[in-house]
């Protein structure tokens, strides 16, 4: 579908609440339904504080009515005894389905957590998209193995699928991350209970009627809406779940290995954030563009993005100037109307996070740092959650705002002398996500980018990628990885079979 207007995103959206057209019940077997108890919670856009649905606060009891439906679909061998064609082939039914449906994706996106809609039209549900036809189209091309052994025994190595899969997915890219996690373990096999943020949960509530019309059995794809200390730990120490893929906050991650010692003992992946580094030396071969990918790279989406590259390590030599074009090229984001193309910042995710966005600001500046720009709420601050793109500069490694992750438009501006210093500040973190190097020197580049404890090293961009690379963190940044052919070491199991000749 073509763009729409500024107005006919407004008429759209409008109709959507109003008509009361915005599903928010759990779907659980094939079909939708209330929490076992009755209860709902508001669904609230960011953007200006008004309820546009009810989301059913689901808990234990419907948990266990789930992971029930998916054991059971996974032990009839409904999904995961078909044969890898047949997988794939319905996995890009689903993709094709979302891009049929990618105006009211898009709209439920924007209106559930606050992003732009040209963001949420062009960029989170095509990708989103991809991501499902990517790994259906992998799945037929996954071969076993063969183990070099003697002559008289035929021993195979083969890949089968986990289980039941509990996925526990943030606010931030609701679609997309839901996807990263979906795509894989549905590809595989396995049955799957999704537990979106109850702060964004329109999409893939969305997402499951799409996946049933596509022929998704029944009890493959169930998607339980509801808060972390009910959903996320019925899940957690579920004795039926195998395997708990989740994205989300590092305190969140502990409590769910907790859980699962607790337990079963189920596989449990995690992907909990960053606090990353983006590297300028002096012999960069274009600070221009280097300033606007900094930019980019901290505000995009609002900040609200785990590989953000939210501490900007700059040579000495160049700070000033550099910082001065970071500033510059920064100004681009503004905060306004998610619902207009035009908006490159839309709010952020609600008015909680946006009061803890602010009292990092405000640490900021009573630990000394120096505000460069921004450091308000921005529009109507009495409904709205707005914030401007911040950036600080005479910050040291030791502050705060340079070592917890904010989540939010903040940069925090810190110099170094010499590769060694850059080296030290850079790893100097409890996380390892994703760190960036500017550089002209390839000898430099190499070396250092070994020397980086990250997930993903960049070297003059920041956060490219496609589906082809896995994406994952060292340290505290979590286990495993999302995308790629990696994504799948996740979600099945390898067998041996010893074969007497």
């Amino acid at each position: 579908m073509s763009d729409k207007t500024y107005a006919q995103w407004q008429a759209y959206c409008q109709a959507l609440v109003s008509q009361q057209r915005i599903e928010g019940r759990a779907f659980i077997n094939g079909g939708y339904r209330q929490a076992q108890s009755g209860r709902s919670f508001d669904c609230i856009n960011p953007a200006n504080g008004e309820v546009i649905a009810q989301i059913a606060e689901c808990d234990e009891a419907d948990v266990e009515i789930a992971v029930s439906a998916a054991r059971q679909s996974f032990e009839s061998g409904v999904w995961r005894n078909q044969s890898p064609k047949v997988r794939k082939e319905t996995l890009i039914k689903l993709a094709a389905l979302m891009e049929a449906n990618q105006t009211e994706l898009a709209a439920l996106e924007t209106l559930d957590m606050g992003k732009p809609i040209s963001e949420s039209f062009h960029v989170d549900v095509p990708g989103s998209a991809d991501v499902i036809r990517w790994h259906g189209e992998a799945i037929d091309k996954i071969y076993d193995e063969v183990a070099p052994t003697q002559d008289d025994v035929l021993a195979t190595i083969t890949r089968e699928p986990i289980g039941v899969v509990a996925a526990i997915t943030p606010w931030n890219f609701p679609l997309w991350l839901a996807c990263w996690k979906i795509g894989p373990a549905l590809a595989a096999g396995n049955s799957v209970v999704l537990k979106p943020s109850e702060k964004s949960s329109l999409t893939a509530i969305f997402l499951a009627r799409l996946a049933s019309e596509a022929g998704i059995p029944d009890g493959v794809f169930n998607v339980v809406p509801g808060f972390g200390h009910t959903v996320g730990k019925a899940l957690g120490l579920h004795m039926q779940v195998d395997c708990l893929a989740f994205t989300g906050s590092t305190r969140t991650a502990r409590t769910l290995l907790e859980y699962a010692g607790q337990s079963n003992m189920k596989r449990v992946w995690l992907e909990a954030g960053g606090k990353n580094p983006n590297i300028v030396f002096a012999d960069c071969p274009d600070l221009d563009k280097a300033a606007r990918s900094a930019a980019s790279g901290c505000f995009y989406n609002q900040g609200e993005v785990c590989v953000a590259g939210t501490r900007l390590l700059v040579e000495r030599s160049i700070h000033d100037e550099f910082v001065q074009k970071v500033v510059e090229a920064s100004r681009y984001f503004k905060p306004g109307d998610p619902l207009d193309p035009a908006t490159n910042m839309g709010a952020l995710v609600d008015k909680q996070h946006q009061g803890n966005v602010l009292q990092y600001i405000q640490w900021g500046q009573q630990g000394g740092a120096t505000l460069a720009l921004g450091g308000e709420a921005a529009l109507d601050a009495d409904k709205g959650a707005f914030v401007e793109p911040t950036i600080f500069t005479g910050v040291n490694n030791q502050m705060r705002i340079a070592r917890e992750e904010i989540f939010g438009p903040v940069m925090a501006v810190i110099p170094f002398d010499d590769e060694q210093q850059a080296i030290q500040i850079a790893n100097d973190t409890d996380y390892g996500l994703g760190a960036a190097l500017w550089t002209g020197n390839l000898s430099r580049a190499h070396k250092l980018a070994k020397q980086l404890r990250a997930g993903s090293v960049w070297i003059n961009n920041y956060n490219d990628g496609d589906m082809t690379v896995p994406f994952g963190g060292f340290k505290q940044s979590g286990n495993g990885r999302d995308k790629s052919l990696h994504a799948l070491d996740k979600y099945t199991e390898l067998k041996t079979t010893w074969i007497q000749l």
